[in-house]
């Protein structure tokens, strides 16, 4: 028996694909920097942060000298913010809310997925956030599952895990979820509604 909704952020909850480039786009627009000299002096960090062992904080000064551009923090917060929710998936996740435990697992930033769910309806939809910074651990191994089924209190077989990029499909599934692809670019929510 299902009783645990487990989602990943990017590309299903939200319209755009990946996170990072929602981050650079931002920065890139309200400094008038290229594209592509944001996204070199950000992308050198990124594998470290996803995993937590540094955070935007730690490398914030050599990221503004890299672009030669001297930016307020504040800057990166409403950078976090520049997402799109799926209004439909938020709807799902909203129907569904008082018969599952509603989860996510993320490859993410903790200080972007915390300020975007503080300061959305997120906060009330989630029972457990699962992030790959928190836990030093990606939806390439074990342990952020082993981790949300920790947290969640659940068994593997009693959970789905609906992710965009069909190989952070192949651990959770190993383990026993029930796991569903979600194609980000058709946005078909019909392999959904069987839950």
């Amino acid at each position: 028996m299902i009783k645990g909704l487990f989602f990943d952020f990017d590309g299903v909850i939200t319209m755009e694909k990946q996170g990072s480039p929602t981050i650079i786009s931002y920065i890139s627009k309200v400094t008038n920097i290229p594209y592509e000299m944001v996204n070199n002096a950000y992308c050198k960090h990124n594998h470290d942060l996803l995993y937590g062992s540094i955070t935007h904080k730690d490398i914030w000064k050599q990221f503004c000298e890299d672009i030669g551009y001297s930016l307020d923090y504040q800057v990166l917060e409403s950078a976090f913010m520049n997402i799109t929710i799926d209004k439909k998936m938020l709807q799902y996740i909203k129907d569904r809310h008082d018969h599952y435990l509603i989860g996510m697992i993320t490859d993410n930033k903790a200080d972007r997925i915390k300020t975007i769910v503080s300061n959305t309806e997120l906060k009330e939809l989630f029972n457990v956030i699962i992030i790959s910074a928190d836990v030093h651990s990606r939806k390439s191994e074990r342990k952020i599952f082993e981790e949300a089924l920790k947290q969640s209190g659940l068994k593997a077989e009693e959970c789905i895990f609906i992710d965009n990029t069909a190989s952070n499909l192949k651990i959770p599934s190993e383990m026993g979820f029930t796991t569903i692809y979600f194609d980000d670019e058709k946005r078909d929510y019909s392999s959904l509604y069987c839950f």
